[in-house]
């Protein structure tokens, strides 16, 4: 009997247990002036001009807002190259070489405690907005729009699921600095009045639960609880997080504001402490290689590292002689990479190296186990057949966009159909 797929294996307990290693030596560090919410940049320095740890030497622009590009060293700026973002997308990067000292610049100026006491909504909006924090769980949506919110808000929601395969990045953070997403917490909390907060994670990380709530006890004064939720996939979906954690149901196609909440991933609350408090913005992220084509490696890395530095340092490619599937991202949402020139970014935290199974794709048998198993009720096979047909009108029919990307269907699918990549083209289809 056919059944709905829920638990899929993670391989990440594996991951847990690779030493850390923190990275700062990449001699040069690329930061690209475009990505996929920003089509648009500019630069505003120029080459041979020295430039400090926290300096903005850039502006990405999107349809409604603008983003600052920030260094993420101290250095000269030396040129521009094409690289591959972490979608897989060829962007113009700007260049700076590492003096490695790291110097700071003068804009990084700690907040005191009373001082941040005295801020009021507006000062956060303003200082998320200057520090460029964006969802650093994937999404990049600009941290200052959602905390400018004008609904009254009485949940801020810190997910910390990280439901996809392969990815420990938030796991890492939470264990490593419990206080610091906290903080952060606690500061969303202020911005938009909101008299409580959750710390969302997955029941089986006991560990991380007790280690949490051991670093809650320091803020009693404050109403936040850690909600353990299902381990299953997606789990870590906003809207599914969203009620597991808090028992509210939220609509696909609303926003959460709407019923009260705001969802923050725990790096992006991490980010906000460092922005409030030191004035920082996002200057590392985690990132892991992992995959039986590569030396499997954990990382901390400044943003703007090349990946192929990263390799290096890991051992390498595993048997040269058999050709390597790329993919940035988890295994079931991540972007297939032709190469590895690709840089770190705000929202890169792993890179999968397979080593390459060549599987052609057989007829669909009609078993329905994509459509069983799609967490928003879609008939993935259909959407296929409708964009084979470029047919328009029965995309929208079918609520292609309603499509989360979360890779159940090609998963599941005895046919080892691509179903994810047609409800992409079934997007891009009713886009155009």
């Amino acid at each position: 009997m056919i059944t709905r797929t829920r638990y899929i294996p993670d391989g990440k307990d594996v991951l847990k247990k690779l030493p850390l290693i923190h990275h700062l030596e990449a001699p040069y560090l690329y930061y690209p002036i475009t990505n996929q919410r920003c089509p648009e940049g500019e630069t505003c320095v120029v080459f041979g001009q020295f430039v400090k740890v926290g300096e903005v030497i850039g502006t990405r622009k999107g349809a409604f807002f603008e983003q600052p590009i920030h260094a993420t060293v101290s250095g000269e700026v030396v040129g521009h190259e094409m690289k591959y973002d972490a979608s897989g997308q060829r962007v113009n990067c700007m260049i700076v070489k590492n003096d490695f000292k790291y110097e700071l610049h003068e804009s990084i100026q700690s907040r005191t405690d009373d001082a941040i006491a005295e801020l009021t909504k507006a000062d956060y909006v303003q200082i998320a907005k200057e520090a460029g924090l964006v969802g650093l769980g994937g999404s990049a949506f600009p941290t200052y729009i959602k905390l400018n919110t004008k609904n009254k808000i009485d949940i801020i929601l810190a997910n910390g699921v990280e439901c996809e395969p392969k990815l420990i990045s938030d796991y890492e953070l939470m264990m490593e600095h419990p206080e610091e997403l906290i903080k952060g917490l606690i500061y969303a909390m202020k911005a938009v009045g909101a008299p409580k907060g959750v710390i969302a994670v997955k029941k089986r990380y006991n560990e991380l639960v007790e280690r949490l709530r051991f670093s809650l006890n320091s803020y009693s004064e404050y109403d936040i609880e850690v909600v353990p939720v299902g381990n299953h996939y997606p789990q870590g979906w906003e809207l599914e997080a969203i009620e597991s954690a808090t028992k509210i149901k939220v609509p696909q196609g609303k926003l959460p504001a709407d019923y009260g909440i705001i969802p923050f991933n725990v790096s992006t609350l991490q980010s906000l402490y460092h922005a409030v408090k030191f004035n920082l913005p996002v200057l590392e992220r985690y990132f892991v290689i992992s995959g039986d084509g590569v030396h499997n490696k954990s990382f901390k890395v400044r943003i703007g590292t090349p990946i192929q530095n990263l390799i290096t340092l890991a051992g390498g490619y595993v048997d040269h002689s058999i050709p390597k599937t790329l993919i940035m991202g988890g295994p079931m949402m991540g972007s297939n990479v032709s190469n590895d020139d690709i840089v770190t970014t705000h929202t890169a935290t792993s890179l999968i190296v397979q080593n390459t199974m060549l599987l052609d794709e057989d007829p669909c048998i009609h078993c329905a186990s994509c459509v069983y198993s799609c967490p928003v009720d879609l008939q993935p096979v259909q959407i296929m057949n409708a964009v084979k047909a470029k047919d328009k009108d029965f995309l929208k029919t079918l609520a292609v966009n309603k499509c989360i990307e979360c890779g159940l269907c090609s998963f599941v699918c005895p046919s080892k159909i691509h179903l994810t990549d047609y409800m992409r083209q079934g997007k891009r289809i009713l886009r155009g």
